[in-house]
């Protein structure tokens, strides 16, 4: 569990404070997950505190997490113990200038983030944590690690009706760790480890090696 609670703090010291309602502090996260079973345990101690900051917006009943939805209704995620398929959701936090709640979601050892827009319900599945950008038009990731992650940086493009892959890249030399920040509306600032070295770049989204997923 130690590489796990480092990247996760890792990822939340990388976030703007405008771009999250309620943030958990690093020693909060190395107290809460220092001594959690696994993954799905980690995100379950988190929940209960940001169940705490959030009142009104979700409640847990046994293993189902309930979300209120805005102006009305709610959406259900039901934890699953399937040994081969099962998933785990937590409340890890809510982006109000977007409007959406984001989920701490385990499968197995996987982790992922699960977008969720309160307007109309829909959901999306994100590989790292979002960090939405100062215009309030797209949200970055940056999933690196030395296994099970997409080793990918991804913009995506935030509408009234989803969320879509706009932009995205990977380096040619492997990264261990990176996390991503806007430093205005056309430009990223990525922090990285590679080789045991810490590194920083910049780059515009107009850069051309970007690659362009096929719109749906």
């Amino acid at each position: 569990m130690q590489g796990l609670v480092a990247l996760l703090v890792a990822v939340v010291s990388s976030l703007p404070l405008a771009a999250r309602a309620v943030p958990l502090s690093n020693t909060e996260i190395e107290q809460l997950c220092g001594t959690a079973e696994d993954e799905a345990h980690c995100g379950r101690l988190i929940e209960e505190v940001q169940l705490k900051r959030l009142p009104g917006l979700a409640q847990r009943k046994g293993n189902v997490l309930q979300v209120t939805l805005y102006p009305a209704g709610t959406a259900t995620f039901t934890d699953s113990d399937d040994a081969a398929g099962g998933r785990a959701y937590s409340l890890w936090d809510s982006i109000d200038a977007l409007n959406v709640v984001v989920l701490y979601t385990t499968q197995g050892d996987t982790t992922s983030f699960t977008l969720l827009q309160r307007t109309n319900g829909r959901q999306f599945e994100l590989p790292s944590e979002p960090t939405v950008s100062p215009d309030r038009q797209r949200l970055v990731t940056a999933d690196f690690c030395e296994s099970r992650c997409v080793n990918e940086l991804a913009v995506w493009r935030v509408s009234r009706d989803g969320v879509r892959k706009e932009l995205a890249w990977s380096p040619k030399e492997a990264w261990s760790t990176a996390s991503a920040s806007w430093k205005d509306p056309d430009t990223l600032v990525i922090e990285y480890t590679v080789n045991d070295q810490e590194r920083s770049l910049q780059r515009k989204l107009a850069d051309p090696s970007w690659t362009r997923p096929p719109a749906r």
